[in-house]
């Protein structure tokens, strides 16, 4: 084989060689291409998720917060409501205690109006002996049924009529005064006790329509409002 023969086959086995290293790192390339595209389409679907979280977390906490925001105006605007409701009540109730005041100004009337309120005092005591306080401006009208009540007392419970004791020490607070409106006051009526004062039988005026207003109110309410606010 001369050199030019030789000179051929290094230049085919040359050829050869680049033409594989060629090949081999076109394979390379394409491969480290796809390689390449997968990853960054791996990353920007990671992304894209976290994006999509990122946005559903913050929608859900918007979310929250409007549900927040209407209960408490909700909220707000039944405690208004409910307000508003026992202003009206409370009202209703002022009237009412002023118009009691009128029940003491007519005297045939409150004096047997005294006289059953001693009576339903004398009924619930159920005691021999008693001791009573009344308004000291009411204290003639007291003394004028004192007799008739505890004998109408003996004679519907069947027992002899109590000895009712009336304290000229102290006496239940006067009526509301347009001077002095912040003062404990007492529209009329009485209260009694058994002589160890362990038992008390309050029968103001004031506490009746406490009472009532008590017993009564879930119909109050009913009658002026209709459904009652949850």
């Amino acid at each position: 084989m001369n050199d030019a023969d030789v000179s051929r086959q290094i230049q085919q086995m040359v050829r050869f060689i680049r033409q594989e290293a060629e090949e081999k790192a076109n394979e390379i390339s394409v491969s480290a291409e796809e390689e390449f595209n997968i990853e960054k389409l791996q990353l920007v679907e990671a992304e894209k998720k976290k994006i999509r979280q990122e946005y559903e977390r913050k929608e859900r906490q918007v979310e929250i917060r409007k549900k927040i925001e209407y209960s408490m105006q909700l909220n707000a605007s039944r405690i208004k409501v409910l307000q508003a409701q026992d202003d009206v009540i409370s009202s209703m109730k002022e009237a009412a205690s002023k118009e009691l005041l009128s029940a003491s100004h007519h005297d045939h009337v409150y004096k047997n109006l005294l006289k059953d309120l001693i009576v339903q005092c004398l009924l619930r005591l159920k005691e021999t002996s008693v001791l009573l306080r009344c308004r000291k401006e009411d204290l003639h009208l007291v003394e004028h049924v004192l007799d008739s009540a505890a004998q109408e007392y003996g004679d519907k419970a069947n027992v002899e009529p109590p000895e009712i004791i009336v304290d000229n020490q102290v006496y239940l607070p006067p009526g509301p005064s347009h001077h002095n409106a912040h003062d404990i006051y007492c529209s009329g009526g009485v209260v009694l006790a058994s002589r160890d004062g362990k038992i008390v039988c309050e029968n103001t005026l004031d506490a009746r329509l406490d009472v009532v207003f008590r017993k009564k109110l879930p119909e109050i309410r009913k009658q002026l409002f209709g459904q009652v606010v949850a």
